[in-house]
């Protein structure tokens, strides 16, 4: 039972821990297991909420061999969309726990929602699988041992495209982000990998809200600022968008543009100005030739009539986490008897070989560095990959709190450990 003594009423502290106790304990002792699987189904990244999903419940099928039970006990999957509210991701997630009964959090696609959810998870005591947000903060700034992440930060993003970067495109740099917590964290990881390989920011990063439409004042100083690359940080749908404006003003024919790739509806609806563009992507469905991906591919066009997208991988290699945690521990999800079963975890999923640092729970597993060579594939077959990245070479820093940073100091035996597994597995 939780102690709420920050609260001066007494009988707040009696409500909640009323709250906690026929939530969190109460839940130990039913067979189900719940979790709470929080997506956006209506907002800016709607698209990814899908791809969060889908990719769950099939690495959660592929993970228990179809059963749905994880050390005996049945799962049951309590979806909320919060449209990228963190208030409204934040209120569903109590009510999940406190009336629910549910045991695990996942989620979600937006960064500033991840944040909202991992307070959420201290206070409550649960383990929170941050999926797919990106931003840096949510295993640095933000961290917490109840907060583990299988999908991939935005460090390894540029760190995937580093080497490319500064060999083949220039020195003058300049980002275009969108401004909220997956745009800003991204652009300072950006400026962090990239000044360090000697590269010069014109300006600096130019930011626009998420729901922005008309692109054309910000495009304009893009111009006048005059880059060798820009760099733009945008997720969802408005992609589209951005990218078709930069091409109707000229941006395509002034400067290399350099840029993570999206999901494959969006790629799909891209100017055909933008083939031949090179940058990174997190996963596609054609590069990884494993079991886990074969798997993941055929049923995912079985039971969705489509084929896996962006954030499937990761969703799928989370549930397959998840699944080892429970599995370890006999079936208890209390963070205390979690967190040891997954500090330092490793195996197969749909990429290869990931592992969870016990440092900052963060996840190493390969990237791609990718050329767009066509729009019109019916299999979305756009890429051509040029680069399949060691996931040692693009580790992330270990960027915890101060009070924490002695945890930095964890991961030495791990490393080894991965680093054999990976050539075992021939990465």
């Amino acid at each position: 039972m939780h102690h709420k003594d920050r609260f001066v009423a007494l009988i707040l502290v009696l409500v909640l821990s009323l709250s906690l106790s026929t939530g969190v304990i109460a839940a130990q002792d039913d067979d189900t297991l719940r979790i709470g699987l929080l997506v956006d189904q209506s907002g800016a990244l709607t698209l990814y909420g899908y791809e969060l999903e889908y990719g769950f419940r099939l690495g959660l099928q592929y993970a228990t061999d179809g059963t749905m039970e994880i050390a005996g006990r049945p799962v049951e999957i309590l979806v909320r969309d919060n449209a990228s509210d963190p208030d409204t991701a934040a209120s569903q997630a109590r009510e999940l726990i406190e009336q629910e009964g549910v045991e695990i959090l996942v989620g979600a696609p937006s960064s500033g929602v991840t944040v909202a959810l991992q307070q959420i998870a201290e206070d409550y005591d649960v383990i929170l699988f941050a999926a797919p947000g990106a931003s840096p903060s949510i295993t640095g700034e933000n961290f917490n041992v109840n907060t583990f992440r299988v999908c991939r930060n935005v460090f390894q993003d540029f760190l995937t495209f580093a080497d490319y970067a500064q060999a083949n495109l220039g020195d003058n740099f300049l980002q275009f982000a969108a401004d909220y917590e997956f745009g800003r964290g991204s652009a300072a990881a950006a400026e962090a990998v990239f000044s360090s390989l000697g590269v010069n920011f014109v300006d600096e990063t130019i930011f626009a809200p998420l729901d922005t439409t008309d692109f054309t004042p910000y495009i304009q100083r893009i111009l006048e600022d005059d880059p060798d690359v820009l760099l733009p940080i945008w997720a969802g749908d408005g992609a589209v968008t951005l990218f078709q404006q930069f091409s109707e003003l000229g941006v395509f024919d002034e400067m290399a543009v350099a840029m993570g790739m999206n999901s494959n509806d969006v790629v799909a609806l891209s100017d055909p100005s933008q083939i031949g563009l090179i940058g990174w992507i997190v996963y596609h469905y054609t590069f990884p030739q494993t079991e886990a991906n074969d798997w993941l591919t055929e049923q995912y066009q079985e039971q969705y009539n489509d084929y896996p997208d962006l954030f499937s991988e990761c969703s799928f290699a989370t549930a397959q986490a998840l699944t080892a945690g429970v599995t370890a521990t006999e079936g208890d999800t209390l963070p205390e008897a979690m967190i040891p079963a997954l500090e330092g975890l490793i195996f197969d999923g749909p990429k290869g070989v990931y592992g969870i640092r016990p440092s900052d729970h963060q996840a190493l597993a390969p990237m791609y560095v990718v050329q767009l060579t066509n729009l019109d594939s019916e299999e979305y077959a756009f890429f051509d990959l040029l680069q399949e990245v060691n996931p040692l070479d693009i580790a992330p820093p270990c960027l915890l709190p101060e009070d924490m940073q002695d945890r930095c100091d964890m991961d030495a035996d791990f490393l080894e450990a991965y680093a054999a597994a990976l050539e075992e597995s021939g990465s």
